[in-house]
């Protein structure tokens, strides 16, 4: 039986900083939350961070919304983060698992959590980056670890395997939820489903699809595209001269 989007129990959070596409899919009941970080910042021309999340938190102020440090120096990058707490119940501060120096933030994060602040670790590759934020974030604020299934594949690394080990460890605690990100496709959100991952964020014309799940069976999509091929070639005026072939066949 076809999955449809009301059958969907992981959290669907949309990926993006455009706030007209943030308010747009926050009519969404099903979108739970937010997730932004720099180079989304930056596709988005956000110059004022601080005036910027603000104005996002009071139009979604009730969904998760996560907001990245971009210090790359772990004590500024702890003091962004008590600031970026400050913007609301909601907010969720991000981290990445390192800075570009390969320092990891697992002490930061720990101090951070234990003080009461969300925290969103992200930038997760392997297993034993899993295993220490798990560490790093026990039996301190709701928080989120943010595994990056989608570029594991794009580099032909099987993500599944850490994917079900760190849901299996999160789903041992009360306060730690798995974010699947860097989704590509539609079916990542049954995939993430199927596992129960917690949240999967993605681009907002990925989750713009999920309504139409479970609405066509595999052979009403093969007449679909034949159709569509036959419209296109006739808009497109296609024409070719097989002259009195057709007929001698």
């Amino acid at each position: 039986m076809a999955i449809k989007l009301d059958d969907l129990k992981v959290k669907l959070f949309t990926d993006g900083a455009d706030k007209a596409q943030i308010v747009e899919m926050a009519r969404n009941k099903w979108i739970a939350g937010f997730t932004t970080n720099p180079s989304l910042l930056k596709k988005a021309g956000v110059k004022d961070y601080e005036a910027y999340a603000r104005d996002l938190v009071a139009a979604v102020p009730d969904r998760h919304i996560s907001f990245e440090v971009f210090s790359d120096d772990i004590p500024e990058m702890v003091a962004q983060g008590r600031v970026i707490a400050s913007w609301g119940e909601n907010v969720y501060v991000k981290l990445p698992v390192t800075n570009t120096r390969k320092e990891p933030l697992f002490d930061a994060v720990r101090a951070l959590t234990a003080d009461g602040v969300k925290i969103n670790l992200t930038a997760i590759f392997t297993a034993d980056q899993v295993g220490k934020a798990m560490q790093a974030l026990a039996g301190g604020a709701p928080s989120c670890v943010s595994v990056f299934a989608g570029r594991l594949a794009d580099f032909g690394i099987d993500y599944a395997p850490l994917m079900r080990d760190a849901i299996a460890q999160a789903r041992q605690t009360s306060t730690i939820e798995i974010i699947w990100a860097s989704t590509r496709e539609v079916y990542n959100v049954i995939e993430a489903d199927r596992m129960g991952c917690h949240i999967i964020t993605a681009p907002a014309d990925v989750l713009k699809k999920l309504p139409a799940l479970g609405t066509k069976t595999p052979e009403e999509l093969s007449l679909g595209a034949v159709q569509a091929f036959r419209e296109d070639a006739l808009a497109a005026g296609l024409q070719l001269d097989i002259g009195g072939r057709a007929a001698a066949e």
